[in-house]
């Protein structure tokens, strides 16, 4: 007969960190977030560790270069999602693995002919102020001119006014040649009072732009996650049909760790694509996800640097709803992180640990770190970013940005679910949404991790590990749940996130 479990399935909301003694030398400032993401033997270090533990989720509304660029410079690892071609999750890596802090490729561009009210629409979807113009509106199109915001006047100049008529032409612009060194790229900004300047190749072709504001955060990425190169790590997501001819091409163009993104990944094709990588590439790879000891176990006994744990636990996310399957985040983590422990006590090597879904609050990272995780996968967290690929848009008074799941009808990522059937997807395991706008991923990332060292101090710990070794949780009741936010009051509006 079927096997049931005694105890209900949890999710991080039911769960509290008490605290522990709050020592002297136990500050924010000397908490390091440090943590490994691929296998080790005792005694040794991991050959990937993040300085913060955070990794953006293998998803088209979330992983792309940009945001992988951003979210290396503060610490983390992005996945490059794999629901694309190879040759297009290829060429992202390359963008990753080439790209110069400072130097950036312009989001926004337009054609001479396009208007003045094609600018402002650029502006109000992208935010920036400056345009590039090239002679066929793309990024790396012949440049022929800049428009900023000293350019036009709203309220004397037509919406239909050509770019032609107001823009800085290129004959008026200070640019830099590709090969400019980003010291010598900022002596031109400040000698010339610039606030962008335009780095093309021996055709006149934009390659990049370096900015003004951009001088000084480059000197504040103290936590950038790079290799020995340089370059920064980027990760990338593979699935388990086209990994013969995706994985090698993913390996030429630079990436340093793959994942096989799966709702389950307690399967023979997992082990079969683990062991591919593993035999024909010097490769690191990530498996998953799996929500118990057994799916754990079987996952690094066939070779897995890393395993991703949760299914059905995230915000878009309906195979729990569609299918039955899955399990509350808690719970399987607790459970995985256990079997975790006891396999590196029988044979000295470490597997590290991602809790992929069930993140709803900033909180909900710090007990998911403290009940065993080394890192959390997120998607909804960062799709709300400027870095994120999707539209922001503006609904009603408030502006969001699109947001959709790898098994929505929208995605079309059969591949992530399935399991030796027809080649399509049947039905969906997620939908399509939006979510609230956030801002730049730098400041909401800062805010968040501030949050965890805090919590981190008034648990005693300095570390991950620390935290993992002496934190003392508790399960909440339904009533402690209402107490902890606020209550019985009349609540004043914020300036502050309370993420």
């Amino acid at each position: 007969m079927a096997f049931y479990y005694q105890e209900p399935s949890r999710t991080f909301s039911e769960y509290l960190l008490l605290p522990n003694l709050t020592t002297k030398d136990c500050i924010p400032a000397n908490v390091n977030m440090r943590t490994p993401i691929v296998k080790f033997a005792k005694g040794e270090r991991s050959a990937i560790e993040l300085n913060i533990p955070f990794a953006s989720a293998v998803m088209q509304a979330v992983s792309d270069n940009h945001l992988a660029v951003a979210l290396a410079q503060t610490g983390g690892i992005s996945f490059l999602f794999g629901s694309q071609s190879v040759a297009d999750q290829a060429a992202m890596v390359r963008k990753v693995k080439a790209y110069k802090a400072g130097f950036v490729t312009s989001r926004s561009n337009l054609t001479p002919d396009h208007t003045l009210a094609d600018v402002l629409a650029s502006k109000e979807a992208n935010g920036h102020s400056t345009v590039a113009i090239t002679h066929d509106g793309s990024p790396t199109g012949k440049l022929l001119g800049i428009v900023t915001s000293r350019d036009y006047r709203i309220s004397r100049d037509l919406p239909d006014k050509p770019i032609h008529s107001f823009m800085t032409p290129f004959s008026s612009l200070i640019y830099g040649k590709v090969g400019i060194t980003l010291p010598e790229a900022n002596d031109l900004i400040w000698e010339h009072k610039l606030n962008c300047l335009p780095i093309i190749d021996d055709e006149q072709n934009l390659v990049y732009l370096v900015f003004r504001k951009d001088y000084d955060r480059n000197k504040e990425n103290p936590l950038e996650l790079l290799d020995d190169k340089k370059s920064y790590i980027v990760g990338a997501g593979i699935n388990t049909k086209d990994y013969k001819e995706r994985v090698p091409a993913l390996a030429e163009a630079g990436v340093d760790i793959v994942v096989l993104d799966s709702s389950d990944g307690y399967s023979e094709w997992q082990r079969e694509a683990i062991q591919y990588v593993k035999e024909h590439t010097d490769l690191k790879i990530g498996a998953g996800n799996v929500v118990d000891r057994e799916g754990f176990l079987y996952l690094v006994e066939s070779g897995a640097d890393f395993v991703k744990v949760g299914i059905g636990g995230g915000s878009i996310c309906i195979t729990r709803e569609q299918k039955g399957i899955g399990r509350g985040q808690a719970t399987a983590l607790i459970e995985v992180a256990q079997a975790r422990d006891e396999y590196y006590e029988k044979t000295g090597i470490y597997i590290p640990i991602c809790s992929d879904g069930g993140i709803v609050h900033d909180y909900h990272i710090t007990l998911a770190l403290a009940m065993g995780a080394n890192f959390v996968m997120m998607g909804r967290y960062f799709a709300r970013f400027d870095e994120s690929p999707t539209k922001k848009l503006k609904i009603g008074n408030s502006y969001v940005k699109e947001y959709w799941a790898e098994g929505s009808n929208r995605a079309r990522n059969w591949q992530r679910y399935d399991l030796g059937g027809k080649q399509s997807l049947v039905f969906e395991e997620g939908v399509d949404s939006y979510v609230p706008y956030a801002g730049s991923l730098r400041e909401n990332v800062e805010k968040t991790i501030s949050k965890i060292k805090s919590t981190m101090c008034n648990c005693g710990a300095k570390t991950i590990e620390e935290l993992q070794r002496t934190a003392r949780i508790s399960l909440v009741s339904a009533t402690s749940l209402v107490e902890g936010g606020a209550h019985d009051v009349m609540l004043k509006e914020s300036s502050l996130g309370a993420d």
